[in-house]
């Protein structure tokens, strides 16, 4: 598997629906020192994407704007029912059940990643912020 580029595009997103797939990304993450992020399938037909910056190691930092910026792209997901109430806003580890199709998913978690490295752009045209 190689390493996700940086901003990484929706459809290189890996799924990792199912244990083994979950382990096997976020090993590969780990290995890489990168920014680990996956989409999983859900069993009632939605998805869930998953994010965790432990995983690039002690070297990569999310400075405190961009962790606002994320925080407050899902408070906005989460207001406007695109994610479920039990959505994890990070710092470190980031969560959001509930997205209702493959390409949404990957498309909040392609600019979620973008996000970790700096790049706010991605998330603020996937999570547009409210007038």
């Amino acid at each position: 598997m190689q390493s996700l580029p940086v901003p990484c595009p929706a459809h290189l997103i890996p799924d990792a629906t199912g244990t083994d797939a979950f382990h096997a990304a976020y090993r590969q993450a780990m290995a890489q020192h990168a920014v680990f992020v996956a989409i999983e399938s859900e069993e009632r037909r939605q998805w869930i994407v998953k994010a965790d910056t432990l995983t690039a190691g002690s070297g990569h930092t999310v400075d405190d704007a961009v962790n606002e910026a994320a925080r407050a792209a899902i408070t906005r997901l989460v207001q406007n029912r695109e994610v479920d109430l039990d959505a994890y806003p990070g710092p470190i580890y980031f969560m959001m059940h509930g997205v209702r199709s493959e390409d949404r998913a990957r498309e909040l978690a392609a600019a979620l990643h973008a996000a970790l490295y700096g790049d706010l752009e991605p998330l603020t045209r996937a999570v547009p912020p409210t007038p």
